[in-house]
Formats: C-alpha cells, structure tokens, sequence
C-alpha cells in the first residue's frame, strides 16, 4: 500500500474530501494492522465555515486544524465518541475533512458507520491527535484495487447551528455503498 504524500493534503479541501473516498485508512496497534476504506467524509473549510471548529479561532483544541497538512485532527464529542479528521490546505488556513464512515478491509469486527463508530473499530483517539499521517503505524493509503463510483453530496450532519452553512453540499459518500452512516 503505497501512503498519500503530503502534497495530496496540501490541496483544496473539497478536493482533497472527494479524493480521500475510495482510499484506505490504515492503523498498525498492538501488532495488528487495521485496514478500513474511506466512504463518507464532510469537508469543513476554515474560520469562516460556521460549522467548522476553527471558526471560533485559534483554540487549544483547533490549533492542529491552523497547522500543516497531512496531520489528524482528533476530538471528542458528547464527552464518549473520538472523531478523526485529515487536515488540509496550507498552514493556518484551519480547514479539515471529517472521516464519517469506512468499509471493513481487515482486522476489524465492530462497525464504523458514523464518525465515533469507526473511531472506535480503529482503535483511534485522543493519543493520534496532530499525529503525522506520513507515519508508519497511521496513515492514509492508495487502494489495493481500482474502484469506479459514483459521489452523492449533501449536507453535513448536525450542523444545524452553522445558518446557511448547514445547508452546503459538503459531504461525500459512495453511492450505495452499505456502510455508509446515514443516506
């Protein structure tokens, strides 16, 4: 499995979001090697996107989102479930796509439809955060295999906060693809 460059990141978010479909998620624990394709992700673009974390600014909890491309953004929500984002875009723009679902390749037994689930299954949290995805023991990969699909967009789920930004067409998911969380 050959890993994605860091140039793949350095990219416009909406590009890198539709890209990262199809791809392979990869994470090495205990020994176990973790293999998951990505098949649903929403992409949140800056400051400026309401619905993004980085519009409340330069935080603690955001400052991997302001940092380079090609590192995990990975929080907490509802205080239980870990979320895994890739951040994209050039140093301190804030941009980043959420990983909501993946398909079972290998070694994994629980489900990943939605954002804490797959988390969960890949055994991802906290200690990944601004973790490095060029690394060798988590990253994102080219498939084994070449897949035709097609891409659906919607809106992102629970945003309803962000005003006209909840209703942007910015998650992508393969078209009847079982895994993914919500159609």
């Amino acid at each position: 499995m050959k890993k994605l460059p860091c140039k793949f990141y350095a990219r416009k978010t909406i590009d890198v979001a539709r890209d990262l479909l199809g791809k392979s998620l990869v994470h090495h624990v205990d020994g176990v090697k973790r293999i998951a394709k990505i098949v649903e992700v929403e992409a949140y673009l800056g400051p400026h996107d309401l619905a993004a974390h980085s519009a409340r600014g330069l935080t603690e909890r955001t400052k991997v989102m302001f940092g380079p491309p090609g590192h995990a953004y990975v929080y907490l929500i509802y205080g239980m479930y870990y979320c895994v984002n890739v951040v994209t875009e050039e140093e301190g723009h804030a941009s980043a796509v959420l990983i909501r679902a993946l398909e079972p390749i290998k070694n994994i037994d629980a489900r990943t439809q939605g954002p804490g689930l797959l988390c969960i299954a890949m055994q991802i949290d906290k200690r990944l955060n601004a973790h490095d995805l060029l690394s060798d023991d988590f990253y994102i990969a080219e498939s084994s295999t070449t897949e035709k699909f097609t891409i659906i967009k919607r809106p992102r789920i629970g945003v309803d906060y962000a005003g006209t930004w909840a209703k942007k067409l910015l998650r992508f998911y393969i078209k009847d693809n079982k895994f993914v969380s919500k159609k």
